[in-house]
């Protein structure tokens, strides 16, 4: 749950804001600063309670146009501290959004703001937050990875998956999804890794962004030229490049 500061000068602006914030499922918390003085002050506090502290802030939404220090200097003395919040502008100026960028920031959101809009930029917030966490978390050394089990992270919680138990994987960047019959989990393992790693057990690449254990495959499907296989519930296109390889891997399949 992420732990909010919306800056704005103006009232009316701000209480909308604060309000679409508050709606919003992934934001605990949402309190509102009239300037970047009296949010800098409250910056402060944060910082000085520590990531974990009772008053901690998660991410900063910031006007750039207020009188006085603007959006884009406080942006600017957030970059010297050893642990900033996330930035993210809302503003109804385009003309800064290079600067803003240039300064790290999470999102560039323009005014009026849409409730849709604003929730991509607290998406993008709550992800890149939940990923310092998970590096920030302590690792526990082991001398070889176990090959029928792989931990996975939940709730601060060190749990170990069943290989046997995940029917595809699924590509996030520089992530894997793990999906199995009672759930999915976040790994930072890339998925040519685990496709090398686990083609002995049988899992088998169709398409860039999925990998998939044979076993689990309950049908194939060719529509139109396409093709398609059934795991679960779930149907997962094929990509041309690997049709043929799979087709020849399931009929030999026992």
């Amino acid at each position: 749950m992420l732990r909010a500061l919306a800056v704005d000068d103006e009232r009316p602006s701000l209480e909308e804001l604060l309000y679409l914030l508050n709606a919003d499922p992934r934001v605990g918390t949402a309190e509102g600063a009239g300037d970047a003085t009296e949010a800098l002050r409250r910056i402060n506090r944060a910082l000085e309670s520590g990531p974990g502290g009772p008053e901690a802030i998660d991410v900063v939404f910031l006007d750039i146009n207020m009188p006085g220090l603007d959006g884009l200097d406080l942006a600017r003395l957030l970059t010297g501290f050893a642990q900033p919040p996330l930035v993210v502008f809302v503003t109804a100026h385009e003309d800064f959004a290079v600067q803003a960028f240039d300064l790290k920031a999470v999102d560039y959101v323009l005014k009026p703001v849409r409730k849709e809009r604003l929730a991509e930029a607290v998406r993008r917030a709550a992800e890149l937050r939940a990923a310092e966490l998970r590096d920030a978390a302590p690792r526990i050394p082991v001398s070889e990875p176990d090959p029928d089990h792989i931990p996975v992270e939940l709730g601060g919680v060190t749990r170990f998956v069943n290989v046997e138990d995940i029917t595809h994987v699924e590509a996030q960047g520089d992530y894997a999804r793990l999906h199995t019959t009672k759930g999915s989990h976040l790994v930072r393992i890339p998925l040519s890794t685990l496709e090398e790693r686990w083609r002995s057990r049988g899992f088998v690449r169709i398409h860039r962004r999925h990998l998939v254990a044979l076993r689990h495959i309950g049908e194939l499907r060719l529509d139109a030229g396409t093709v398609s296989v059934l795991v679960g519930a779930e149907e997962l296109q094929v990509s041309r490049r690997h049709a043929r390889e799979l087709r020849d891997l399931l009929m030999r399949r026992p």
